[in-house]
Protein backbone atom coordinates (compact mmCIF):
# COMPACT_ATOMS: atom_id res chain seq x y z
CA UNK A 1 0.00 0.00 0.00
CA UNK A 2 3.10 2.48 1.02
CA UNK A 3 4.38 1.92 -3.01
CA UNK A 4 0.77 2.18 -4.46
CA UNK A 5 0.75 5.64 -2.45
CA UNK A 6 4.30 6.43 -3.14
CA UNK A 7 3.56 5.94 -7.11
CA UNK A 8 0.22 7.78 -7.14
CA UNK A 9 1.12 10.79 -5.38
CA UNK A 10 3.99 10.83 -8.45
CA UNK A 11 1.01 10.57 -10.51
CA UNK A 12 -1.01 13.22 -8.82
CA UNK A 13 1.59 15.78 -8.71
CA UNK A 14 2.20 15.09 -12.33
CA UNK A 15 -1.19 16.23 -12.81
CA UNK A 16 -3.41 13.53 -13.27
CA UNK A 17 -7.13 13.12 -12.23
CA UNK A 18 -8.24 10.57 -9.68
CA UNK A 19 -9.86 8.80 -12.35
CA UNK A 20 -6.86 8.29 -15.24
CA UNK A 21 -4.78 7.45 -11.53
CA UNK A 22 -7.60 4.99 -11.17
CA UNK A 23 -7.56 3.21 -14.63
CA UNK A 24 -4.14 3.21 -14.06
CA UNK A 25 -3.74 1.83 -10.95
CA UNK A 26 -7.08 0.43 -9.97
CA UNK A 27 -6.82 2.35 -6.82
CA UNK A 28 -10.54 3.46 -5.74
CA UNK A 29 -11.44 7.05 -5.91
CA UNK A 30 -12.22 6.53 -1.86
CA UNK A 31 -8.66 5.93 -1.33
CA UNK A 32 -7.31 8.28 -3.59
CA UNK A 33 -9.77 11.24 -1.80
CA UNK A 34 -8.07 9.81 2.11
CA UNK A 35 -4.63 9.95 0.84
CA UNK A 36 -4.75 13.57 -1.00
CA UNK A 37 -7.57 15.59 0.25
CA UNK A 38 -6.17 17.72 2.78
CA UNK A 39 -2.83 18.60 0.75
CA UNK A 40 -3.30 21.84 -0.90
CA UNK A 41 -1.10 20.78 -3.93
CA UNK A 42 -3.62 18.46 -4.99
CA UNK A 43 -6.48 20.04 -4.40
CA UNK A 44 -4.96 23.07 -6.56
CA UNK A 45 -4.68 20.46 -9.60
CA UNK A 46 -8.41 19.34 -8.82
CA UNK A 47 -10.01 22.92 -9.91
CA UNK A 48 -7.45 22.30 -12.95
CA UNK A 49 -9.15 18.88 -13.68
CA UNK A 50 -12.33 20.03 -13.05
CA UNK A 51 -11.72 23.37 -15.42
CA UNK A 52 -10.41 21.30 -18.35
CA UNK A 53 -13.63 18.77 -18.07
CA UNK A 54 -15.94 21.91 -18.07
CA UNK A 55 -13.91 23.24 -20.86
CA UNK A 56 -14.48 20.25 -22.44
CA UNK A 57 -18.08 20.21 -21.91
CA UNK A 58 -18.74 23.41 -22.95
CA UNK A 59 -20.10 22.96 -26.39
CA UNK A 60 -22.70 21.54 -24.32
CA UNK A 61 -23.80 24.99 -23.05
CA UNK A 62 -24.13 26.40 -26.50
CA UNK A 63 -26.31 23.86 -27.81
CA UNK A 64 -28.93 23.87 -25.08
CA UNK A 65 -31.34 26.18 -26.46
CA UNK A 66 -31.22 24.62 -29.90
CA UNK A 67 -32.17 20.90 -29.42
CA UNK A 68 -35.02 19.23 -28.30
CA UNK A 69 -36.38 15.89 -27.01
CA UNK A 70 -34.20 12.89 -26.93
CA UNK A 71 -31.04 14.85 -27.77
CA UNK A 72 -31.73 17.68 -25.26
CA UNK A 73 -31.94 14.03 -22.42
CA UNK A 74 -28.60 12.84 -23.81
CA UNK A 75 -27.32 16.56 -22.91
CA UNK A 76 -28.79 15.98 -19.70
CA UNK A 77 -27.69 12.55 -18.68
CA UNK A 78 -23.76 13.77 -19.82
CA UNK A 79 -24.51 16.61 -17.01
CA UNK A 80 -24.86 13.89 -14.70
CA UNK A 81 -21.70 12.70 -15.68
CA UNK A 82 -19.76 15.29 -15.84
CA UNK A 83 -20.84 16.05 -12.38
CA UNK A 84 -19.69 12.40 -11.25
CA UNK A 85 -16.66 13.03 -12.51
CA UNK A 86 -15.84 16.76 -10.75
CA UNK A 87 -17.46 15.79 -7.82
CA UNK A 88 -14.30 12.29 -7.20
CA UNK A 89 -11.81 15.31 -7.81
CA UNK A 90 -13.24 18.46 -5.89
CA UNK A 91 -15.90 16.50 -2.96
CA UNK A 92 -13.36 17.88 -0.16
CA UNK A 93 -12.06 21.16 -1.92
CA UNK A 94 -13.54 24.00 0.69
CA UNK A 95 -15.16 26.50 -2.20
CA UNK A 96 -16.80 23.03 -3.63
CA UNK A 97 -18.20 21.90 0.01
CA UNK A 98 -19.36 25.42 0.54
CA UNK A 99 -21.17 26.01 -2.53
CA UNK A 100 -23.13 22.74 -2.71
CA UNK A 101 -24.00 22.65 0.61
CA UNK A 102 -25.26 26.92 0.29
CA UNK A 103 -27.39 25.44 -2.51
CA UNK A 104 -28.99 22.51 -0.78
CA UNK A 105 -30.13 24.71 2.10
CA UNK A 106 -30.91 27.97 -0.23
CA UNK A 107 -31.09 27.02 -3.37
CA UNK A 108 -33.86 27.09 -5.54
CA UNK A 109 -34.62 23.35 -6.41
CA UNK A 110 -38.17 23.79 -8.75
CA UNK A 111 -36.75 25.14 -11.40
CA UNK A 112 -35.38 23.28 -14.39
CA UNK A 113 -32.60 25.47 -15.15
CA UNK A 114 -32.77 28.64 -13.07
CA UNK A 115 -29.76 28.60 -10.55
CA UNK A 116 -30.93 30.89 -7.83
CA UNK A 117 -29.70 31.42 -4.37
CA UNK A 118 -30.62 34.43 -1.97
CA UNK A 119 -29.43 35.81 1.17
CA UNK A 120 -29.47 39.18 3.04
CA UNK A 121 -25.96 37.87 4.31
CA UNK A 122 -22.95 39.31 2.04
CA UNK A 123 -20.49 36.81 3.07
CA UNK A 124 -22.72 33.98 1.96
CA UNK A 125 -23.06 36.11 -2.05
CA UNK A 126 -19.73 36.27 -1.60
CA UNK A 127 -18.77 32.81 -1.35
CA UNK A 128 -21.74 31.59 -3.83
CA UNK A 129 -20.53 33.87 -6.29
CA UNK A 130 -17.16 32.05 -5.71
CA UNK A 131 -18.47 28.81 -6.10
CA UNK A 132 -19.91 29.87 -9.42
CA UNK A 133 -17.37 31.62 -11.25
CA UNK A 134 -14.19 29.32 -9.81
CA UNK A 135 -16.51 25.87 -9.85
CA UNK A 136 -18.89 26.08 -12.28
CA UNK A 137 -17.29 28.35 -14.65
CA UNK A 138 -19.87 31.20 -14.80
CA UNK A 139 -18.58 34.33 -16.63
CA UNK A 140 -21.97 36.03 -16.29
CA UNK A 141 -24.84 36.55 -13.58
CA UNK A 142 -27.55 38.12 -13.16
CA UNK A 143 -28.04 40.07 -9.71
CA UNK A 144 -31.36 40.85 -7.67
CA UNK A 145 -32.45 42.72 -5.18
CA UNK A 146 -35.85 42.48 -3.00
CA UNK A 147 -36.59 45.22 -0.67
CA UNK A 148 -39.06 46.05 1.58
CA UNK A 149 -41.33 49.37 0.44
CA UNK A 150 -41.07 50.67 3.79
CA UNK A 151 -37.20 51.26 3.09
CA UNK A 152 -36.94 52.57 -0.54
CA UNK A 153 -33.01 53.46 -0.70
CA UNK A 154 -32.99 51.66 -4.09
CA UNK A 155 -29.54 53.43 -4.78
CA UNK A 156 -27.74 53.09 -1.09
CA UNK A 157 -28.54 49.38 -1.40
CA UNK A 158 -27.75 48.28 -4.69
CA UNK A 159 -24.36 50.32 -3.47
CA UNK A 160 -24.09 47.91 -0.26
CA UNK A 161 -24.19 44.73 -2.33
CA UNK A 162 -21.94 45.98 -4.96
CA UNK A 163 -19.57 46.71 -2.90
CA UNK A 164 -19.76 43.79 0.11
CA UNK A 165 -19.74 41.45 -2.77
CA UNK A 166 -17.86 42.83 -5.78
CA UNK A 167 -20.17 42.41 -7.92
CA UNK A 168 -20.80 44.95 -11.14
CA UNK A 169 -23.17 47.24 -11.94
CA UNK A 170 -24.02 45.67 -15.51
CA UNK A 171 -24.90 42.65 -13.05
CA UNK A 172 -27.95 43.90 -11.52
CA UNK A 173 -31.46 43.85 -12.88
CA UNK A 174 -34.63 45.23 -12.10
CA UNK A 175 -35.14 45.70 -8.20
CA UNK A 176 -38.17 44.10 -6.52
CA UNK A 177 -39.99 46.19 -4.04
CA UNK A 178 -42.15 44.27 -1.58
CA UNK A 179 -44.55 44.16 1.29
CA UNK A 180 -43.46 40.32 1.90
CA UNK A 181 -40.06 41.47 2.85
CA UNK A 182 -39.66 43.55 6.11
CA UNK A 183 -37.02 44.91 7.89
CA UNK A 184 -36.79 43.05 11.31
CA UNK A 185 -38.32 45.11 14.46
CA UNK A 186 -36.56 46.55 17.30
CA UNK A 187 -33.19 46.12 15.18
CA UNK A 188 -30.46 48.38 15.05
CA UNK A 189 -28.75 46.80 12.55
CA UNK A 190 -29.15 48.65 8.78
CA UNK A 191 -31.45 47.31 6.50
CA UNK A 192 -30.26 45.72 2.76
CA UNK A 193 -33.16 43.93 1.81
CA UNK A 194 -32.09 40.16 0.23
CA UNK A 195 -29.77 39.67 -2.40
CA UNK A 196 -30.25 36.93 -5.27
CA UNK A 197 -27.60 35.68 -7.67
CA UNK A 198 -29.19 33.89 -10.83
CA UNK A 199 -28.13 32.29 -13.94
CA UNK A 200 -29.93 30.31 -16.26
CA UNK A 201 -28.87 26.72 -17.30
CA UNK A 202 -30.26 23.42 -17.38
CA UNK A 203 -27.00 21.81 -17.99
CA UNK A 204 -25.18 23.28 -14.51
CA UNK A 205 -28.29 23.80 -12.22
CA UNK A 206 -28.68 19.49 -13.25
CA UNK A 207 -24.87 19.10 -12.01
CA UNK A 208 -25.05 21.20 -9.36
CA UNK A 209 -28.44 19.00 -7.91
CA UNK A 210 -26.11 16.05 -8.57
CA UNK A 211 -23.11 17.47 -6.89
CA UNK A 212 -25.97 17.91 -3.69
CA UNK A 213 -27.70 14.31 -3.86
CA UNK A 214 -23.99 13.18 -3.79
CA UNK A 215 -22.96 15.12 -0.98
CA UNK A 216 -26.12 14.79 1.31
CA UNK A 217 -25.97 11.10 0.82
CA UNK A 218 -22.59 10.26 1.66
CA UNK A 219 -22.60 13.23 4.44
CA UNK A 220 -25.86 11.52 5.93
CA UNK A 221 -23.96 7.79 5.92
CA UNK A 222 -21.12 9.33 7.41
CA UNK A 223 -18.86 8.36 4.30
CA UNK A 224 -17.07 11.71 4.73
CA UNK A 225 -15.93 10.48 8.16
CA UNK A 226 -14.45 7.32 7.01
CA UNK A 227 -11.87 9.07 4.61
CA UNK A 228 -10.41 12.17 7.31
Amino acid sequence: MKKDKEQATVLRQSGMSYSDIRERMAVPLSTLSKWFHDQKWSNDIAMESAKRARSSAAIRLTVLNTVRGSRLRKIYDDASQDALIDYSELKFHPLFMAGVMMYWSHGDKTSKQRISLSSTDPKVISIFKLFLEKVCSVTNMRVQVLISREYNREVEIRGYWQENCRLQPQNFIKTIQSKQIKPKKQSNKPYFGVCNLIVNSAYLKNKILKWVELMSEEIVQEKYLSTV
